[in-house]
């Protein structure tokens, strides 16, 4: 005989477990807020931005062909900002104690579509720190260039500020808090819905029904003792009379 449950004994189940459900949604969202704030550690994000330009000259005037070539090497640029023959130097210019490959995973190198400006950010613990290495990068990679393509055509064109009272990127405790309020949510609803699968007892008359296939004819009330107690007796009556 297959089963089916109704909308309404969907809401039973919910209201019946909604201290579960709640608790669950709780908990959840009261990890998700220790691990935010007690124990992931803050980064803070700063950029810089280099300008990819021919220079002006009189024998050489800006052109479209000059901006075209200028976009085209900006690819080749974004590669070289954190190959190791920049970062290296960056890395003993600032005497950081890390790899290359450490400082690769704190910076990221961006362009905007047909533009001639390069942002490269920066990710770290410290935010001073980050500064140092985007302004470093920029300044290593401005100086590099000359020599390993013999062009000069980048200039850095806004360098990295260290704000008055920075605000770390990461972790961002509330919607840390919020994806862990829905998973709650959702595992304290499945966790209902298991434990009310896995009940056999029997407990209503809808129960015995469901289960024996067959509609109840009568039900025997319970006798209270306190009624019977009450009562008077025949005898009792009788003395009375």
């Amino acid at each position: 005989m297959e089963e089916t449950i109704s909308l309404q004994d969907l809401f039973k189940t919910l209201k019946k477990r909604a201290g579960l459900i709640t608790l669950m949604t709780i908990l959840a969202i009261t990890i998700a807020g220790v691990v935010s704030f007690l124990v992931l550690t803050p980064m803070y994000e700063t950029s810089t931005q280099i300008l990819v330009n021919q220079e002006q000259t009189e024998a050489s005037q800006l052109t479209n062909q000059n901006i075209q070539t200028d976009l085209q090497l900006i690819n080749t640029y974004s590669v070289i900002i954190k190959s190791p023959a920049i970062l290296d130097e960056v890395s003993s210019q600032l005497g950081l104690d890390m790899s290359v490959e450490q400082l690769n995973e704190k910076i990221t190198v961006a362009t905007a579509e047909n533009s001639q400006v390069v942002n490269v950010t920066v990710q770290d613990e410290d935010p001073a720190k980050a500064v140092e290495i985007a302004n470093k990068t920029a300044e290593v990679f401005e100086g590099e260039i000359m020599e390993l393509m013999n062009v000069d055509n980048v200039s850095i064109l806004s360098p990295a500020v260290l704000k008055e009272n920075p605000s770390p990127v990461a972790p961002n405790p509330m919607l840390n808090m919020a994806i862990a309020a829905v998973i709650g949510l959702m595992l304290g609803v499945g966790i209902a819905f298991l434990l009310e699968y896995l009940d056999t007892s029997i407990k209503t008359q809808q129960d015995i029904e469901d289960i024996l296939g067959i509609p109840m004819l009568g039900i025997i009330s319970p006798i209270k003792e306190e009624a019977k107690l009450d009562q008077p007796t025949a005898s009792s009556r009788r003395r009375a009379v």
